[in-house]
């Protein structure tokens, strides 16, 4: 195995690492040990495709854990969010419970789509542009949602508490919001893209 999958193996294996960690109750360095835990692994889905590009070590086996590797790290992260807020804000939990759902369809389509390209035509389907921004987005409303609490609950409610904006953090509602625009916007970028391959006749 050379270095850019052994990289994606342990983005997977940080996986389980950072769940545990956001499903603890919430205090700062709790938020602040996962969004440590959560940023190295999004640093190795960074670090793995450029040494492979530059090297020359780009596998079909990466192509095809690589994007998976993102896809349990995400939907494990949204989903410790998910359950932060579940407690006390209504508003957020509910941004982050449609993006989960969004999420989930999404990648169970695109999933899908790989499965059927690979078996109709011996294609590997990598990530796409679209599909590198909308992780990319991913992971700074994750980290935002993780660092806000505690920027706002140390620092800007004692200087500013007009700050909390109706009961949501303001930055990581707008890359929520980002997040899901760019999740629909390729997966449907996939569907078009591979359409060809999905005739049920073939």
């Amino acid at each position: 195995m050379n270095l850019p999958n052994k990289l994606t193996v342990l983005r997977l294996i940080l996986v389980p690492f950072i769940l545990v960690v956001m499903l603890l109750p919430y205090t700062w360095y709790n938020n602040l040990i996962a969004a440590f835990i959560f940023g190295a692994a999004s640093f190795t889905d960074m670090l793995d495709g450029k040494i492979a590009r530059k090297r020359g070590l780009v596998t079909d086996f990466g192509k095809f854990l690589d994007p998976l590797a993102d896809k349990f790290m995400v939907i494990a992260a949204i989903f410790g969010v998910v359950c932060r807020y579940r407690a006390d804000n209504d508003i957020m939990f509910w941004v982050f419970m449609i993006m989960l759902m969004i999420t989930v369809f999404r990648e169970l389509a695109v999933a899908s789509i790989r499965l059927i390209t690979a078996k109709k035509s011996g294609v590997v389907v990598a990530a796409d542009k679209l599909g590198k921004i909308k992780t990319v987005v991913q992971i700074a409303c994750i980290e935002l949602a993780l660092l806000e609490p505690v920027v706002y609950d140390n620092i800007l409610a004692r200087i500013d508490p007009t700050y909390f904006f109706g009961g949501f953090y303001v930055l990581t509602l707008v890359t929520a919001a980002l997040a899901i625009l760019f999740t629909i916007w390729s997966g449907i970028n996939y569907i078009v893209t591979y359409w060809k391959y999905m005739d049920p006749e073939k």
